[in-house]
């Protein structure tokens, strides 16, 4: 038989609390943070300290399970009745186990569907942790998983219910949404989608730490992401990347220098210190480059920020850049090709930077040796000449840490994006509902690789797709693509059969080299006269002796012919001439009369 009791822990002694002796044993009383007294007795700790003797406020069942073994389980309960009530439910598990009815692993699983969810939660954080996955995802998950047991009331895993979920998610598909009075819109179906696969991914890793039987949510049905689109975006025209990249460029000195309250309201005419205007220029090309990098790599946001000044090989032949697994959407890790004037705007910003920073030091002063000598941020100067340790401003070249970010990539991107849109007087919706945003950036990439003529397999392997069909149908805006164009380069297809078959000929001629030659008919008219007499063709004729005899047209009557059995229009009239119409196909029928 099993039993519930109230375990017992050692707390340290509080320091005000008084110690007192009654009936030999050791008592400790002191006031707690509510002013209530409190009385516990004392013990000595392994350092040999007081400690006091807590007990705790709920009831811990003992029992032996069904393969025998003595399992402390907590109940949760502070009544007696209710702890001695699961208890009880406890050890039926364990005959049931006993008798063969369930086996030892679905008892151990049953003993997580009381675990709270938050506990299942913080276990599949630890997790993804361990397994190296990239902090945005992991957080976006845990986000996402804390939502759905938040709004659908799950507590424990015994909770998990498809149904509960499948009508989440139909309410969520409305256009607008009232979450706790608040109204907010509903989600498109690639977003409910993500939070399926969540559900299942978490329910798989249940199972394979036993504390599911089978995944709640294999059937989970998935939504149409084609159908239910909430969110369009646009590939960009060539036209629309050269003024953003100019506004983009001149945006943050021209703001500064423009003039926002006062009768001068709008003029350029503020002033700017030169250091000032320098670093907003400096901003405004970074700015300007960030958006160039993007459109002509396909680099996501977070992959471009992830750049260092080390993965940049700009001293190859083909320059290109080196993108790690770790940073990577695919967990693969690649090289992507860079174009020579991209290579070479990269090229002069990493010397500019290099430049910049230098040009911020010179005026400190460090102790270096013949060798170099490492400043405050760690970079490394190399010294031009020999000399003793003494003290002299930066003068030598300067050479970024191999660490160093390639561009300080802002988390407000889209906002920023969104303003030079504006000032560039770029629409950010077209009239199709479609939008631009950051990502909208790799989508020109893929658009242009299309409309440049670059093979459809090329254009996939460039953009890092799994699928060609990801990249012909949602990274590539048919608007801008030449289709009439395309239209043109088709053959000609005139409405005249003769025009045609005449155009056929030729071809065929000129194929096989015998233009020279007149093209005979694809078969002779034999129609009747009116009179109802034919005339036959004439051909010369061998003797039997072997001369040739020319034989005249014979005209003969119609009407006269003993076989008037009908023959094809297109049929010999004289036997002398048979297969005359071979070579030709089909080859027509031959009779004689």
């Amino acid at each position: 038989m099993g039993t519930v009791y109230r375990k017992s822990f050692t707390k340290p002694l509080p320091p005000t609390a008084e110690v007192f002796t009654r009936v030999g044993q050791r008592f400790g009383r002191w006031k707690d943070a509510k002013g209530k007294q409190r009385t516990a007795p004392l013990t000595t700790g392994t350092d040999g300290t007081d400690r006091i003797v807590v007990e705790a406020r709920t009831f811990t069942a003992k029992y032996r399970d069904g393969s025998g073994v003595v399992r402390e389980v907590a109940t949760g309960c502070r009544d007696e009745t209710a702890a001695r009530s699961v208890l009880g439910e406890l050890e039926r598990r364990a005959e049931l186990v006993k008798a063969g009815v369930m086996t030892a692993a679905e008892d151990s699983i049953a003993d997580f569907h009381s675990t709270a969810f938050e506990k299942h939660l913080a276990a599949y954080e630890s997790h993804l942790t361990a397994r190296g996955t990239c902090p945005e995802y992991r957080n976006n998950t845990i986000r996402q998983l804390r939502r759905l047991y938040s709004e659908c009331g799950i507590t424990r895993l015994a909770d998990l219910d498809t149904a509960m979920i499948e009508r989440w998610m139909i309410e969520r598909s409305k256009p607008s949404v009232t979450v706790k009075g608040t109204s907010k819109p509903g989600m498109s179906a690639r977003t409910r989608n993500a939070y399926r696969a969540d559900l299942v991914t978490f329910a798989n890793w249940c199972i394979a730490d036993k504390r599911l039987l089978v995944n709640p949510f294999e059937r989970l049905s998935v939504a149409d992401e084609r159908a239910d689109r909430r969110r369009h975006r646009r590939a960009m025209t060539e036209a629309e990347l050269v003024t953003l990249l100019d506004i983009a460029r001149r945006r943050p000195l021209l703001e500064a220098l423009t003039i926002r309250r006062g009768k001068n309201k709008g003029a350029t005419t503020a002033k700017v210190r030169p250091e000032v205007q320098a670093q907003l220029e400096r901003l405004g090309r970074e700015r300007a480059l960030i958006y160039k990098t993007l459109v002509l790599t396909g680099l996501r946001k977070g992959e471009l920020a992830s750049l260092t000044v080390g993965q940049v090989q700009l001293d190859d032949a083909l320059p290109y850049l080196v993108l790690h697994a770790a940073d990577e959407k695919n967990r693969q890790g690649t090289t992507i090709p860079l174009r020579s004037d991209l290579a070479t705007d990269l090229r002069m910003w990493i010397n500019d930077k290099a430049a910049t920073l230098q040009a911020a030091s010179q005026a400190a002063t460090v102790r270096f040796d013949s060798e170099s000598v490492s400043s405050a941020d760690g970079a490394t100067l190399e010294a031009g000449a020999a000399g003793k340790r003494s003290r002299l401003p930066m003068t030598m070249a300067y050479r970024l840490p191999a660490s160093t970010s390639l561009f300080e990539v802002p988390d407000k991107l889209v906002k920023i994006l969104d303003r030079d849109l504006k000032a560039a007087g770029i629409a950010k919706r077209d009239d199709r509902g479609q939008t631009i945003d950051v990502h909208a950036l790799r989508h020109s990439f893929g658009t242009l690789l299309s409309k440049a003529g670059v093979a459809p397999r090329t254009a996939q392997a460039a953009m890092r797709h799994s699928s060609i069909n990801l990249t012909m149908n949602v990274y590539t805006d048919p608007r801008l693509l030449d289709v009439s164009g395309a239209v043109e380069s088709l053959p000609s297809l005139p409405l005249s059969a003769e025009h045609g078959q005449s155009e056929i000929l030729r071809n065929v001629a000129r194929a096989t080299g015998t233009d020279d030659y007149p093209s005979p008919p694809l078969a002779p008219t034999l129609a009747p006269t009116p009179d109802k007499s034919c005339k036959s063709w004439s051909s010369p004729d061998k003797s039997t002796n072997g001369e040739t005899v020319a034989t005249k047209p014979v005209r003969r009557d119609v009407t006269s012919c003993e076989d008037k059995r009908k023959r094809s229009a297109t049929s010999a009239v004289d036997e002398r001439h048979k297969g005359w119409l071979t070579g030709f196909e089909p080859v027509t029928s031959r009779t004689t009369i």
